[in-house]
């Protein structure tokens, strides 16, 4: 199979055709007397899309131009499928206008894969970086690609291989360590909390009970994101169930009787991976696609909100009851990305290519600094502090009742989301007839 760049790109982005040249593998960078690897750079997307991935790309990218060290910029396609499968294109020749209009465009434009490689693929995915004197290998992604670019770096580290390997942080779950929050993270929340308000005006228009599922297999972060969207005090979402809680179908019948009752309506938002006492999720009853890191697809399926609906109409009495489920609407939105979340996912791809090429390998975590102001930072961190396991909501962020969050958390997310639109309502003056 020949490895020249190749393939259909998702969007905007052109094939091109180049080999790169036999070069040196190192020189020595005199500032920090560190051997600095010399050849060309790959980067890819994992996982699943989100609203500021491509900021981490082209910030990736517009960075490695800069860097002397890096030669020929390539992209494989549909992450490491591409480069097992060789589609492969030239990222250096693209024109800054494209390059900003990618960044500013939501889902992964070099296209995405959910794939852990085997043995055997480590093997083939060595052959074809040597044949593209790649030393730079860049993936963006979440906690399972993490994990992908630690089992890639271990191998080129058995097989002698010089690769600096770097993760690129990214997942709307919120979910990897080391981080006090990820890029996409921020946009996903500004979507959930819209809609959230969205849905409350509904709700208010013509009261019920309307039960929202947010995407959150083991990490409720995105759910209690709907909290935002509170503007008055009897603003839903009134109920707030996370995965970091055992669900338990009595005490959410009751939850919801005593919202009704009170207000005439309740607002409800639910992780997709709420679960029983004993860790079963309760949808995973009714679902049974795993992808091949083992997780249950949780987000393809309504069976979660149809299941609570009918739970409410059946035992609270209660006749109006929708349910909807946001599945991946959360994650390509476009035209409301937050603004910080845009320039933090394209700030820890720039960081990414810088450290790489000061030498080796690991990953990069946004840490934020103590204070009333909102400030970051962007700091190195090894692949195996990231990879695979995940993080979850905080106890403080958690209401005690289990059903809500906190103002703690209110105070976290809000400069991550950003401004929200102003919502109005009368003042309510009642006119006697």
């Amino acid at each position: 199979m020949g490895f020249e760049p190749q393939g259909t790109l998702p969007s905007f982005f052109s094939a091109r055709k180049g080999v790169a040249a036999n070069r040196p593998t190192g020189i020595k960078d005199e500032g920090n007397m560190k051997r600095t690897a010399v050849g060309n750079m790959l980067i890819a997307q994992s996982g699943g899309p989100s609203m500021v991935i491509n900021q981490s790309l082209v910030g990736a990218v517009l960075e490695a131009r800069k860097q002397k060290p890096i030669k020929r910029i390539y992209g494989a396609l549909h992450g490491i499928k591409g480069i097992l499968d060789g589609k492969i294109i030239d990222l250096r020749r693209e024109s800054a206008a494209t390059l900003e209009a990618v960044a500013a465009t939501p889902s992964s434009a070099l296209g995405s894969v959910r794939k852990k490689p085997s043995p055997e693929d480590c093997v083939r995915i060595f052959e074809q970086l040597r044949k593209l004197d790649v030393r730079y290998f860049f993936y963006i992604g979440g906690n399972d690609s993490a994990e992908t670019v630690h089992i890639i770096h271990q191998e080129s580290a058995k097989q002698g291989f010089d690769l600096n390997c770097f993760h690129i942080p990214k997942t709307i779950d919120n979910d990897l360590r080391e981080n006090d929050h990820t890029p996409g993270f921020g946009s996903a929340a500004r979507f959930v909390a819209m809609a959230f308000m969205g849905d409350n005006l509904d709700n208010r228009a013509l009261p019920g009970v309307k039960i929202d599922v947010v995407m959150g297999r083991h990490a409720g972060f995105l759910t209690a994101a709907s909290a935002l969207a509170r503007v008055h005090p009897d603003d839903g979402p009134h109920l707030i169930y996370l995965p970091e809680r055992p669900f338990d179908p009595d005490a959410f019948v009751r939850d919801v009787q005593g919202v009704y009752s009170r207000l005439g309506r309740c607002v409800v938002a639910v992780s997709e991976g709420v679960s029983d006492k004993s860790g079963t999720p309760i949808a995973a009853t009714f679902i049974k696609e795993v992808d091949s890191h083992g997780n249950v697809q949780l987000s393809g399926s309504g069976a979660l909100g149809d299941l609570l609906a009918r739970l409410i109409k059946d035992k609270a009495k209660i006749s109006r009851v929708r349910a909807d489920t946001f599945g991946y609407l959360q994650r390509s939105f476009p035209g409301i990305a937050s603004p910080v979340d845009s320039k933090e996912a394209r700030g820890v791809g720039r960081e990414a290519v810088r450290q790489a090429v000061k030498g080796g390998s690991g990953s990069i975590a946004i840490r934020r600094a103590r204070g009333s102001a909102y400030r970051v930072s962007f700091d190195r961190i090894e692949l195996s502090a990231v990879a695979r396991d995940t993080r979850h909501v905080p106890d403080e962020f958690i209401a005690k009742s289990g059903n809500d969050v906190t103002p703690a958390f209110v105070k976290y997310a809000r400069p991550l989301a950003g401004a929200l639109p102003k919502v109005g309502r009368f003042k309510g003056k009642t006119v006697r007839m």
